[in-house]
């Protein structure tokens, strides 16, 4: 079906006309009259855009970054932030995905970079998600609004995402009240034996609980271990596309368990402040153990095991003919702190040295990629080798390998494969335009490894990496980080920087922030607002002044 309006406009030389498109629709003809009535209105039309112009101005100007790189500052003062929320968030759809459906652990991802600048939309996430969870703990993979009807799987990851996505929300903004905010359940039949998933309408169950004791079943349901004394694979973990790994309930995924490591040490202070002590323990000897055991178990000598198959096959090994080794296994390793650091290192070498092309300009997830492997871990294999997750650049994965450079502290690499992923950085001239062949001022999800299309730019807009690519950016490269009223800044610089600003609104306050390299004799400090603060760290009050922050760094030699 088609509609089209057709408008004249007759223009002399530098004259300026405005036509005003409406387009509406009511449940009822009176509805529809009023519509009509208040927006032919003179002037609703222009209010109304200025009121979308001013929502984006006061978004995308919550954190503000002037750095030597123009690149990355036009990324992270508008693109970014735009696509998490016009695309992932509201529209969850793209020119390559046309889904509306909510993905229970992608858009709670996405909320996680919002945090500063629309954090009423992050918490009014976390209640909608966690309203998605059924009484056992499990949760709906994804999910179409507003019916609900979705799907129920045995996924490891998914229900894991809304605890860990809440302990951030509240070390960030500080509203631990949001915690005792009541939320449904959703009741339906169990999977059968055998069953990977149901698509159904599921019920709303009578049973209600606040939302901590949500993240409280998402750990308990989370907390079942294979023969390694490993998290179970289920039907695929974070990558989906390793759905037959653990298809029959026995096996292991390596990135489940520093994964979930991260999940127990986030939310065991949580608990323990909520005055849950008996959870806290639980928690906090479950993430030890898994410490541990994953350490007895998963290296392999050079890099970290990336799982078992039900039948006790290894995947990610160097005994392995293809997939010897995936990328997020070793990040999340770093990222999660419970790798030793010797090991965590080592891990990362390998990771730069196997998956890192500099000269295609792109971080591959895994390698080999699969292609005639036995068992088959799953759909993966039916992609071309060197496309999306078997063994392209999966972008999500490659900003976790970049932020766990940064957590290593190596600037070097971090600041490396950041240049490697920013999208602009692959439109420089009209040969690269040529190769990567999609927008490149938004992130793409993937980018092809296989040598007839190395570089190419895969689905782009629809993709979690952008909310990532964004905290990549302020937190693990510009190191800005808040924890309720007090804002750290550690910054992580290039060696050929010698200073970058923010501008950081709290309420209705400014902190204009300087970070530069100090003189040679000069000690590392804060000064905030003309007064040297204690450690690297200040207090943010609402008073709607502007402040002056001077973060003096170390001088590099």
């Amino acid at each position: 079906p088609c509609a089209v309006l057709r408008v004249g406009v007759d223009l002399a030389p530098g004259q300026a006309h405005v036509v005003v498109f409406r387009l509406g629709a009511g449940k009822t003809f009176d509805e529809a009259r009023d519509l009509v009535r208040r927006w032919r209105r003179p002037g609703a039309a222009g209010e109304a855009l200025e009121a979308v112009h001013a929502f984006w101005r006061h978004t995308l100007g919550a954190v503000q970054v002037h750095t030597p790189d123009p690149a990355l500052d036009v990324l992270a003062n508008g693109w970014l932030l735009y696509q998490v929320i016009a695309s992932r968030l509201w529209g969850r759809t793209a020119f390559y995905q046309s889904s509306g459906a909510f993905g229970f652990r992608d858009q709670l991802q996405d909320v996680m970079a919002l945090v500063h600048a629309a954090p009423t939309l992050v918490r009014e996430h976390l209640l909608r998600a966690a309203s998605r969870q059924f009484v056992e703990g499990d949760v709906q993979h994804w999910w179409h609004p507003p019916s609900g009807k979705g799907v129920r799987t045995r996924c490891a990851d998914d229900f894991l995402w809304l605890t860990l996505a809440t302990c951030r929300y509240i070390e960030v903004t500080g509203d631990i009240e949001v915690l005792d905010v009541p939320c449904p359940f959703l009741q339906s039949r169990p999977l059968k034996e055998g069953e990977a998933s149901n698509y159904e309408l599921p019920e709303s169950s009578d049973e209600v609980a606040s939302l901590y004791e949500h993240g409280v079943r998402a750990i308990r349901h989370g907390l079942v271990y294979g023969a390694h004394g490993l998290p179970l694979m289920g039907s695929g973990d974070w990558n989906d596309g390793m759905n037959l790994v653990g298809a029959e309930g026995r096996g292991e995924s390596v990135w489940m368990a520093f994964f979930l490591f991260e999940v127990l040490t986030q939310f065991a202070p949580l608990a323990r402040s909520h005055a849950d002590v008996a959870f806290a323990e639980l928690c906090e000897r479950e993430a030890k153990g898994l410490r541990t055991r994953v350490e007895a178990s998963a290296w392999d000598g050079a890099w970290y095991r990336r799982a078992w198959f039900d039948d006790g096959a290894v995947l990610g090994s160097a005994e392995n003919v293809e997939c010897q080794i995936d990328s997020i296994a070793q990040s999340w390793s770093v990222l999660s702190g419970a790798a030793p650091a010797d090991r965590a290192q080592r891990a990362m070498a390998s990771l730069d040295e196997r998956l890192v092309h500099r000269d295609s300009r792109l971080v591959q997830l895994l390698d080999p990629p699969f292609e005639t492997s036995k068992p088959s871990p799953g759909y993966i294999q039916g992609y071309v080798p060197g496309v999306r997750e078997n063994g392209g650049q999966y972008t999500h994965a490659a900003m976790w390998a970049a932020m766990a450079f940064a957590a290593l502290g190596d600037a070097e690499r971090a600041w490396d494969l950041f240049a490697l992923l920013n999208p602009v950085s692959h439109a420089g001239d009209t040969a690269q335009v040529a190769t990567y062949q999609v927008e490149p001022y938004v992130v793409a999800g993937d980018v092809y490894a296989n040598a007839a299309h190395a570089g190419r730019g895969g689905w782009t807009w629809y993709t979690g990496s952008a909310g990532w690519m964004l905290r990549l950016i302020v937190e693990s490269l510009l190191g800005l980080r808040r924890h309720g009223s007090r804002l750290c800044l550690r910054p992580l610089l290039p060696p050929h920087w010698k200073a970058f600003d923010i501008q950081y609104h709290f309420g209705a306050s400014r902190y204009d922030i300087t970070c530069r390299r100090a003189e040679a004799a000069a000690a590392a400090n804060v000064v905030h607002d003309g007064v040297e603060a204690a450690g690297d760290a200040i207090t943010l009050v609402d008073d709607g002044r502007v402040h002056a922050v001077v973060v003096n760094l170390r001088h590099r030699r």
